[in-house]
This record gives C-alpha cells, sequence and structure tokens, in this order.
C-alpha cells in the first residue's frame, strides 16, 4: 500500500501523524511511505531522518493523489477537499457531529473516513484519544493559570496561594482521561479542586486516588451552579464519543460567575460545553463573554507537538499498520474496535452519532466491511 503523510495546515498545529519508526515499519513490510516535505519539522523531525528509512520526499499534490491511504492529525480544510480521492481512506482526527460541511465534503468524494476519536475497545476506552486527552487535560491547568494573571485579563490569581491567602477554585466537568489529568495537575498547584461526574463510580475510584485533596460532586444543574459561583478556573472535560459536546453551561450561568475567571472548554472540537464557546487559536486564544475569559482551543496538544507527535503515533501507528497489511475491508472485519471508528464511507455516514447530529441517514459500518 502507499501510505500518504501530508503536512498539517490547520492554524498553529505542528504535530505530524507518523514518525521515522513508523515509516521504517511500514517500508520494512513492503509498503511505500510519501511525506509531504518538511512534514515533521514542527515536531522537530526532519526530512533526513525519514530519508534514512527509505521514504520518499514528495509535494503535497503527490502526497494526495498516490496515496492508497492518507495518514493525517487533524480533519481535512476545506482547501484539502479537492484534493482527497474516491476510494482513498483517511485515517485522522475527524469531530465529524459538529461539522456538517466536513462531513458532506468527504461523502461527496465517497472517502473512508476512520477517526481516531471514535475507536473504542470493549471496555468502551478510546486508545487512540486518550494520550491526547492526557495531554490536553494536563495543559489545561497551565493554560487557565496564565489568563488568570491580570495583565492577560484574568483576576490576577496565584491558584496555589501564599501562606495566609486562600488559594485559588478549580471546578473540572468531568471525570474521564481529561478530567483526571486535570485533577493531577491541579492537586499539583496547591489549588482548592472540586471535579463533577455524572458516575458514581467514576467519583468513588478519583477519591480513592486523590482522598480529600479533591473534593468530588455528582454532576447536576445545582451543584453545577453552586461551583461555577466560586470558581477561579472552570475546566470542561465532557466527552461523548462522536457525539456533539453536551451544553452544560448557558450564556446566563456566565452572569453570576466571578469577573475574570477563566474558563477552559477542552471539548470544543466537540462543539463545546459551554453556549458560548466557539473554537480559537493558539495564536488568538481566548475571548470574553459576560466577563468570563473563554480559552477555546481546537488542537491544544499541537502547542507541544514534540511530545503530542510521539505519544499520538504510539497508539494510531499499530491501526495505521493493520489497514495497510489488511486493506481498510478485512481490517474493519477482523477489529470491531477499529470499525466503530469508521465515521463515513463511499458516500454514507457509518457513525450513529455522526448521524443523529446531523439529522442524516446512518449505515451500519459492517455493510462496508
Amino acid at each position: 500500500m502507499i501510505v500518504g503523510i501530508p503536512k498539517e495546515i490547520k492554524a498553529d498545529e505542528y504535530r505530524v501523524s507518523m514518525t521515522p519508526a513508523g515509516a521504517h515499519e511500514l517500508i520494512i513490510r513492503g509498503h511505500k511511505v510519501l511525506l509531504e516535505d518538511k512534514a515533521g519539522e514542527g515536531s522537530g523531525i526532519t526530512n533526513q531522518n525519514y530519508l534514512d528509512q527509505g521514504t520518499q520526499i514528495v509535494s503535497r499534490q503527490e502526497v494526495f493523489s498516490q496515496s492508497d491511504m492518507i495518514v493525517k492529525v487533524k480533519e481535512p480544510l476545506p482547501e484539502e477537499y479537492g484534493l482527497l480521492n474516491e476510494g482513498q481512506i483517511l485515517y485522522t482526527y475527524l469531530h465529524l457531529a459538529p461539522a456538517p460541511e466536513l462531513t458532506q465534503a468527504l461523502m461527496d468524494r465517497k472517502i473512508v473516513g476512520i477517526a481516531y476519536e471514535t475507536v473504542q475497545l470493549p471496555d468502551r476506552s478510546l486508545p487512540l484519544l486518550i494520550p491526547m486527552s492526557e495531554v490536553a487535560g494536563r495543559m489545561a491547568v497551565h493554560e487557565g493559570a496564565k489568563y488568570l494573571e491580570r495583565e492577560n485579563g484574568g483576576r490576577g490569581i496565584l491558584l496555589g496561594g501564599v501562606p495566609g491567602v486562600d488559594p485559588g477554585h478549580i471546578v473540572i466537568i468531568g471525570g474521564g482521561i481529561v478530567g483526571a489529568n486535570a485533577a493531577k495537575m491541579a492537586i499539583g498547584t496547591g489549588a482548592q479542586v472540586t471535579l463533577l461526574d455524572i458516575s458514581l463510580q467514576r467519583l468513588r475510584y478519583l477519591d480513592d486516588i486523590y482522598g480529600s485533596r479533591l473534593r468530588t460532586l455528582m454532576s447536576n444543574r445545582f451543584n453545577l451552579l453552586e461551583s461555577l459561583l466560586t470558581a477561579d478556573l472552570v475546566i470542561g472535560a465532557v466527552l461523548i464519543p462522536g457525539a456533539m459536546a453536551p451544553r452544560l453551561i448557558t450564556r446566563d450561568m456566565l452572569l453570576p460567575m466571578q469577573k475574570g475567571s477563566v474558563v477552559v472548554d477542552v471539548g470544543i472540537d466537540q462543539g463545546g460545553i459551554l453556549e458560548t464557546s466557539h473554537p480559537t487559536t493558539h495564536s488568538d486564544p481566548i475571548f470574553e463573554v459576560e466577563g468570563v475569559i473563554h480559552y477555546c482551543v481546537a488542537n491544544m496538544p499541537g502547542a507541544l507537538a514534540r511530545t503530542s507527535t510521539f505519544a499520538l503515533t504510539n497508539a494510531t501507528f499499530p491501526y495505521a499498520l493493520d489497514l495497510a497489511e489488511k486493506g481498510y475491508k478485512k481490517a474493519l472485519k477482523e477489529d470491531a474496535s477499529l470499525r466503530a471508528g469508521l465515521n463515513v464511507c463511499l458516500g454514507a455516514i457509518t457513525h450513529p452519532e455522526v448521524a443523529k447530529a446531523q439529522g442524516k441517514e446512518f449505515s451500519r459500518p459492517e455493510n462496508f466491511c
């Protein structure tokens, strides 16, 4: 199989979808790897690093036109739609539920779209989302602390406080991978940390780990409203695989919050948990609504490109190798976890949550493998 690795063009995105080690493994198994010129430089990986493994360096047009499978990090942007070819495998983060235009473009081009974020193991974990959720969760506390500084528009709060001064209050909504990693970092700052989740089992687990250092609450509207009143930093960490993020914080709920408080909406790729959220970039990351600073960067791990590239490709490469070795039909048929990642195929929507979010017909992925 010919595998193409294009350079990411999303604003402030420096990750690359495959390391030289991955290219090496494909090539020794008889596959061909095409890399767009300088695609790895944002992650500190040179063309020569790839060339040493037998990768071919080609133009952007050649990557798309010659490859059977395109392996990316982020979803295609409109200027890339026309480069995709019928029947081509596209293996990347897609986040289609809140993106009807992208979904339609992939359907029109009859792409086999396999989304990292919906590949799901039997225990319902999301192995290709976990590494980036770990990065984003830890990063959310750092970014929130930055924008709490007065010169950045915040309340001027040091999260850990100092002797004789109260620490800041961090509220984390969601106790999954993002939330648990945010809690780990938040507790480390010395802040007062509250975490809300709808699963008592998850709250018990986190309580066992962190004990009195973490205040756990059942997530409901009353507890959320009470928590927001005293929050200096709110981290939105809720995910429903493949679906739009639930809108848990409405505009009117911002009004009683402390002016200069910060919300980091990690779920913005899936639409965000705030009614007032919209995607931002690393170069222009924040905006203010009702006196509350919103940080809604849609590709947070892209700023920590080298760490994120290696963490991501450790998880994604085994599935990429399986697709290359078997072709998508056999690979999907034999692996239910990978089959859960099929979002669109040859003009049809093959993930139920994407179809539901867009009010379109759902086709079972088993029909295409």
